[in-house]
């Protein structure tokens, strides 16, 4: 298997070089050359792997189709060290709730941060180590967070051989249990960078060091975001693992609601259903930054500015320019890497928005792609957290309730809808108890964690002091 750029470079790489690369050299993002096709009789074998086997002899059977310069062994042995219920807290791994008849949650949050980035982070961490090991280097590893992949990928990397994380966020927009996760923790491979900016000032410093590929090369920047082909492969696993929970054979088809920001958790789904995963919908659900969901209802995308993007109850989604948004425009656009580098690379820089709706191929969204989308407000997630907790005695976070909300507006008979979780309630308490009046549950390994010493440094928004940073670090 081979990977080319969103972008039009098409010099085959493979999967253990774009891993530790992040971005491709002209600035795409990286995707397999094709999506492996999963026929009938692999679909049920696949079946019987996740109901005999679990979940990461299906991640298995899944990753090995997109990685071929893994020995098989390694890469079974990588998996089954990742995925295990002492890490994840559950035999099933991902285990779907049920809140009423073909309407479900599907655990995701279970994790060492109680975040569904778990899912992948802790992948990819195993996946670095194994393979700096093997090629005797070091990773510096360059991330932006609007809450909880910062944590994911810190606890992921923590420790780890040959690994250091240099990690930016959005100084005093995460929830104070966001912040203290990421803050407190005091290992010396950890970097904690708060920006003076919102989410996608982070997000642009980490392209734009990715971009300078001499300080790339120089410093071994790689990247931990879901613009790294590998996290986003991880998250195609547990689409599959949903559907054989929720169906009894796979002449059935599913819906997936997904809560989203950057676009890289729904365009694991979007990978599935292009393999043959029985997907109906891919509901695209957004907070107030509703960037996606206006292009999905008008064609248009555009991104906001800072000053336009909302400070909201669900911060992991305050985000305005959706990363991975590129690579499901790659495929809408009949993978033409030169009109994609045209309007992500160009368009947007100088307009701030293009315009896709009088082009035939937009139609296809939600035709042949099958996404559709909706907003959810603050006003809502109250309405849908507190109903939900009345009827189901089940306590959701603040994305999840935007994902619930959107999803009712969906589903469809005799069609199953799983709602993908995002993260446990403890992480957005001020909002629980806003809906609740009462504290959500804490974890017993997480008492008194905000009031833990932090080390973290505050920077204003520049690219070249990041990188002086970095460099003070490595030198």
């Amino acid at each position: 298997m081979n990977y080319l750029s969103t972008r039009g470079d098409a010099t085959p790489r493979k999967f253990c070089d774009i891993l530790l690369e992040g971005l491709a050299p002209d600035g795409g993002l990286y995707l397999p050359e094709g999506y492996p096709q999963i026929d009938a009789a692999t679909l049920a074998v696949w079946r019987r792997v996740h109901d005999e086997q679990g979940y990461a002899a299906l991640a298995f059977e899944i990753l090995s189709l997109y990685i071929d310069d893994i020995p098989a062994d390694d890469l079974k042995a990588i998996c089954a060290k990742t995925y295990t219920p002492e890490v994840f807290g559950n035999k099933v791994i991902v285990p779907l709730k049920q809140l009423q008849d073909g309407f479900y949650l599907e655990a995701l949050s279970n994790g060492p941060t109680l975040a569904f980035k778990d899912m992948a982070m802790q992948l990819l961490g195993n996946l670095f180590e194994y393979e700096l090991a093997r090629r005797g280097q070091q990773l510096n590893i360059l991330g932006a967070t609007s809450g909880d992949t910062g944590s994911a990928a810190e606890y992921a990397m923590r420790g780890k051989k040959g690994i250091r994380v240099f990690m930016l966020s959005p100084h005093g927009r995460m929830s104070a249990f966001q912040q203290a996760q990421m803050f407190s923790l005091q290992d010396e491979n950890i970097h904690n960078i708060a920006i003076e900016g919102v989410f996608d000032d982070c997000q642009d410093i980490v392209k734009a060091v990715s971009n300078d590929l001499a300080f790339k090369r120089q410093y071994n920047i790689g990247t931990v975001n879901s613009i790294n082909w590998a996290r986003l492969l991880a998250q195609v696993v547990y689409y599959f693992a949903g559907y054989f929970q929720a169906t009894a054979s796979n002449a059935e088809t599913v819906s997936f609601t997904v809560p989203s920001g950057n676009f890289g958790n729904v365009c694991a789904g979007h990978v599935a259903r292009m393999m043959g995963l029985p997907i109906r919908q891919l509901v695209v659900a957004t907070n107030e930054n509703d960037v996606l969901d206006e292009f999905f209802r008008t064609g248009v995308y555009r991104v906001r500015a800072a000053a336009d993007t909302h400070e909201t109850s669900s911060p992991s989604m305050d985000i305005s320019k959706a990363s991975n948004f590129e690579r499901f425009v790659f495929d809408l656009l009949g993978r033409d890497g030169a009109r994609v580098k045209a309007l992500f690379g160009e368009s947007l820089a100088k307009a701030g928005s293009f315009d896709l709706s009088g082009d035939e191929a937009f139609k296809q969204a939600a035709s042949r792609y099958g996404f559709v989308s909706g907003k959810s407000t603050h006003a809502d997630r109250l309405v849908t957290i507190r109903r939900v907790f009345k009827e189901h005695g089940l306590m959701i976070d603040t994305h999840t309730a935007d994902g619930v909300k959107v999803a009712s507006e969906y589903v469809q008979p005799g069609v199953p809808m799983i709602v993908l979780e995002t993260a446990l309630p403890i992480k957005f308490a001020a909002t629980i108890v806003e809906a609740l009046g009462r504290e959500p549950d804490r974890p017993a390994k997480f008492e008194g964690i905000e009031a833990l010493p932090r080390r973290v440094q505050v920077m204003s928004a520049d690219a070249g002091a990041v990188q002086s940073l970095i460099a003070a670090h490595c030198g």
